[in-house]
């Protein structure tokens, strides 16, 4: 099963760590990420655009009018539903690149974990959710995993 990460930027060219994009992308074949550039003002998209180019696993989505988080979460979320066949979608803010590190380990460690918990969140629910109701914060689930351990 694979999991879609949206990661939503604005105006974080120096928190970026192109490298760690480079030698972090490839190595969890299950996982799929969509950088969200949420119209910046410095040289984060340049940076995204070069990201990209050079990760067979890393998308970007340019959104070129300021929005909402949510909102630039769902352009993302709009992007990898209709590239990927993913199931499991969460998100997460833009982070410095040690905290993205600490993340991509969590979610290395824990990918089987979140999706079941994606799962039985989704079946608890009354209703069939839409796609976008799928969305899940990595963080709060993350935590979620944190605290019953």
């Amino acid at each position: 099963m694979k999991l879609g990460i949206i990661i939503i930027c604005h105006n974080n060219e120096n928190e970026i760590d192109k490298d760690f994009y480079f030698k972090y992308s490839n190595k969890i074949k299950e996982l799929e990420i969509c950088l969200v550039n949420n119209e910046s003002n410095d040289n984060t998209n340049e940076i995204l655009k070069v990201i990209n180019e050079q990760c067979e696993r890393v998308s970007v989505v340019n959104v070129k009018k300021k929005k909402s988080d949510i909102s630039a979460v769902k352009a993302g979320a709009r992007y990898m539903f209709n590239q990927f066949n993913i199931e499991h979608l969460g998100y997460v803010t833009c982070l410095n690149s040690t905290d993205m590190k600490v993340l991509i380990e969590a979610i290395k460690q824990n990918l089987l974990v979140l999706i079941n918990l994606n799962i039985a969140l989704i079946n608890q629910s009354e209703i069939k959710p839409t796609k976008f109701q799928r969305l899940f914060s990595i963080t709060d689930y993350l935590s979620r995993i944190n605290a019953v351990n």
